[in-house]
């Protein structure tokens, strides 16, 4: 990969920028550039889509070690083709699903309806090479390897959106796709669902996803045909046909769903839409506004004109934190970190990207 002329020009295109003391913003397709704080205008771009491809995939180790300009598209398509996936489905988001990118995947750390019972990204990132503010290719890969800090740092990168050096190349754990799936659903109010999904949390069952809005619970079982036969017939419901179970949780997924469309229609006008992320015990939300619940009660999406101060003190006395995901991005999109954990932030920013070229304030506006 060194020797690469993709990658050589993105090395020269960062040594020129730390001799200018230009600060770069790193682009992939795009498909997630709403995502965390608004982008300085004076950053100059920083395109990965030339490093494509896939480089390494061993289908019997479970394991694929792809570019990050490859689109997560044809990732995908790569792995079902052997009946593999990336078990946490991460979003596409855009309207062409080849938009985002497997590097874009990683920096923004999001992952869909399978979240709570399969992990997140930085539960399947093995490894990584990453071009750090010297323009220097550092390699992490294969078994944890740590810094002089003692941090391991491929998974640092997943939800790190570019502050800490440009990713190049990633390995990732994948898993063989389900035998089996079914998806039913309930008409049950909010307090009712979150009632029946910590029961459910609390017991041995193939539950993969679940979401509720609008007074409609839907679950997702997958796993041994045998156990999701046994699952259903418990739990009761109504079965949904594959063809639109599967329309739904992409669209969950992808955030084409009518909560988001609906979403989308009153950011316009004010709105904000924000992500609570709690603990799936956590009690309903007393938030003003249209509320969707995924992850087992742990993802609660709110669109409202709410302060961010009060959401951020409901999610507090929910003991979680919350984001401003999509609409308005003052005071700031995530929740401020406690003092040590910023102090990290600074420490980890000043060893990879000393001269601040990378993605600044897109975290944290300070950072």
């Amino acid at each position: 990969m060194a020797e690469d002329p993709a990658l050589a020009d993105l090395v020269a295109q960062v040594r020129a920028a730390q001799a200018d003391r230009q600060p770069l913003q790193i682009c992939g397709g795009g498909s997630k550039a709403f995502y965390g704080e608004t982008p300085r205008p004076d950053l100059r771009p920083l395109d990965v889509r030339g490093l494509r491809g896939i480089s390494r995939h061993e289908p019997t180790e479970l394991v694929v070690t792809v570019r990050a300009g490859t689109s997560l598209a044809e990732l995908e398509a790569t792995l079902a083709a052997h009946g593999q996936w990336l078990p946490f489905e991460p979003p596409h988001y855009g309207v062409d699903p080849r938009q985002g990118t497997v590097g874009g995947m990683v920096a923004a750390g999001l992952a869909g309806p399978a979240r709570a019972t399969a992990g997140g990204v930085r539960d399947y990132v093995l490894g990584a090479s990453v071009l750090n503010g010297r323009g220097q290719l550092l390699s992490f890969g294969g078994q944890v390897m740590k810094n002089v800090a003692g941090y391991d740092i491929a998974r640092l990168l997943p939800g790190s959106l570019g502050v800490l050096g440009v990713i190049c190349e990633v390995s990732l754990k994948v898993l063989p796709m389900p035998p089996a799936s079914c998806t039913l659903r309930f008409e049950l109010d909010e307090l009712a669902s979150l009632k029946r999904l910590q029961r459910w949390g609390t017991q041995p069952l193939p539950v993969s996803a679940s979401a509720w809005w609008n007074g409609m619970l839907v679950v997702r079982l997958a796993g041994a045909v045998a156990a999701v036969e046994a699952a259903r017939a418990q739990f009761g419901g109504e079965e949904v046909d594959a063809p639109l179970a599967r329309d739904f949780w992409q669209g969950l997924r992808d955030q084409r769903d009518e909560f988001f469309i609906n979403a989308q229609q009153a950011i316009a006008v004010g709105a904000t839409l924000w992500r609570l992320s709690v603990p799936q015990s956590a009690p309903a939300a007393e938030l003003p506004g249209e509320h969707l619940i995924e992850w087992g009660g742990a993802q609660r999406w709110c669109v409202t004109t709410a302060p961010a101060t009060k959401v951020r003190e409901i999610a507090q006395r929910l003991r979680g934190h919350a984001t401003a995901f999509r609409g308005q991005r003052e005071p700031g999109v995530f929740a401020p970190l406690p003092g040590p954990q910023a102090e990290i932030q600074r420490r980890l920013k000043a060893e990879f990207d000393p001269d601040g070229l990378f993605n600044p304030g897109r975290l944290y506006p300070d950072l």
